[in-house]
């Protein structure tokens, strides 16, 4: 039960947290005209990419949860959240508590059944 909550949570909360970043680009519908689809992508580029790190961390959970860490490390020093722009840091600390659970479950129930490569 443990393993299965601990396998779910990451995941389950970077969808949401995805869903939360893309919602941001809603402002583009009061545009109106033609160029919603570009303003749409332009909007979604980073969650996109944070997208990208899901599906690497769905497969391999070790590099795929240094991947959030450093998105979330990334995301807060673009946006100068650890230089008075405090509001980033809750739109960023989902992917920080995400990255670290991944790194936790490869930890505790991954690595005890992957064999390691070198040993003879």
């Amino acid at each position: 039960m443990k393993e299965k909550l601990l396998f779910w949570i990451p995941r389950i909360l970077a969808i949401i947290a995805i869903g939360f970043m893309m919602m941001f680009s809603m402002d583009c519908f009061e545009m109106g005209g033609t160029d919603i689809l570009v303003c749409l992508f332009m909007h979604n580029i980073p969650a996109l990419i944070i997208a990208a790190v899901l599906v690497i961390a769905w497969k391999w959970e070790l590099p795929g949860g240094i991947l959030f860490i450093l998105v979330s490390i990334a995301g807060s020093v673009y946006f100068n959240g650890f230089g008075g722009n405090w509001g980033v840091l809750p739109i960023m600390a989902p992917f920080l508590v995400t990255g670290i659970l991944f790194i936790t479950h490869y930890y505790l129930y991954l690595r005890r059944v992957q064999p390691e490569i070198n040993q003879p």
